[in-house]
């Protein structure tokens, strides 16, 4: 089954172009676009993508705010944002509000297809520094109860993969179980840490 993926650019032009790549290239389907977060917001949760590229500097509700929303309507579809330039404050609010990785416009064709099937397989495109910045931002909030803590046995291996870089099928491979199992476990980490992104959880194992 071909990833879905949607795009919320407000540049006509670019939008049009990754649409297109997204189209001609075997196991990837462009199921959406939309010009403002406004028509994402009204559009996306009935299209039910399994990725959205989301531009960070949308006009009106901008790009972070509309991860933010988007979130609790569809928990399952991981969001990549897009962006001119490695602003760290910007990328830093859109990961915080949701979003799995990110992408610099300029990418390329290979690396925008390899960036989607990561982040779809349960991996987080970005850079170390990016990933770095979220994880001193938890152990900021100093410690929490260890919310660890309550994690099985096998949800503790299964985050502590999570943490080392391994995607979701890996994780099966390493363990034996298979890739639905570990979307069971993470959505259930995800609920027990009160975390919405695997950024998110990855940062409160470490900062234990």
């Amino acid at each position: 089954m071909p990833i879905s993926v949607a795009i919320v650019e407000d540049n006509d032009a670019l939008r049009a172009t990754l649409a297109r790549v997204i189209d001609r290239a075997e196991g990837f389907r462009c199921v959406g676009q939309h010009g403002s977060a406004e028509e994402a917001l009204g559009s996306l949760p009935a299209q039910k993508p399994d990725v959205v590229l989301m531009d960070i500097n949308l006009p009106g509700i901008n790009g972070v705010e509309c991860v933010r929303r988007l979130k609790p309507l569809l928990p399952n579809t991981q969001v990549v944002m897009l962006t001119v330039y490695e602003d760290t404050d910007n990328i830093f609010n859109a990961l915080a509000a949701g979003a799995s990785g990110y992408l610099l416009k300029r990418t390329s064709r290979d690396e925008l297809l390899a960036a989607i099937k990561e982040v779809h397989q349960g991996g987080s495109p970005m850079t170390a520094h990016i990933a770095r910045k979220v994880v001193q931002s938890f152990q900021r909030s100093g410690p929490s109860s260890h919310p660890a803590d309550n994690l099985s046995a096998r949800e503790q291996e299964v985050l502590d993969l999570l943490s080392k870089g391994f995607i979701y099928k890996e994780i099966a491979d390493r363990l034996g179980i298979s890739y639905e199992t570990v979307h069971t476990y993470i959505r259930r980490i995800y609920e027990k840490l009160q975390v919405r992104t695997r950024t998110e959880a990855v940062a409160k194992f470490l900062s234990r």
